[in-house]
């Protein structure tokens, strides 16, 4: 059972682990050892619920296919249990985050004090940029 938040959780055999080869320069052991971590969620087969599903197929994210499903790959370390780890927890707060609903901003108006001290301020700064304007007797 990996738990999301409190009230949100999925199961283990929700989630397709895939160990693949990494990336990169590494030398001998790289291409011997599969260490990377993947993970492959369907959005759609789970057991999240519907507000969760909207959300997360709604967000633009490079890690959400266009088909619904979640691929998190992390080939950070050289250790697999590692990168699993960190797969993991990077998938958490992808579903987490789609659970944080933002307040809504309310817009302001600036008082009157601060609308006039701006006024001041730009009559200022134009009236010493209209002083060095002046022609100069020669």
């Amino acid at each position: 059972m990996i738990n999301i938040t409190n009230r949100v959780s999925i199961e283990d055999n929700e989630i397709e682990w895939q160990f693949i080869r990494s990336s990169g320069a590494g030398g001998q052991h790289i291409n011997k050892v599969s260490t990377a971590a993947q993970i492959i969620f369907d959005i759609r087969q789970s057991s999240l619920p519907e507000f969760y599903q909207q959300k997360l197929l709604a967000k633009a994210d490079h890690r959400i296919t266009k088909s619904g499903k979640i691929i998190i790959k992390c080939q950070q370390s050289r250790s697999q249990d590692f990168n699993r780890q960190l797969a993991l927890e990077q998938f958490i707060e992808l579903v987490k985050g789609v659970g944080i609903v933002q307040k809504a901003r309310i817009p302001t108006k600036a008082t009157k004090g601060s609308q006039r001290r701006r006024v001041d301020s730009k009559k200022k700064r134009g009236a010493t940029k209209a002083l060095r304007s002046g022609k100069g007797d020669y």
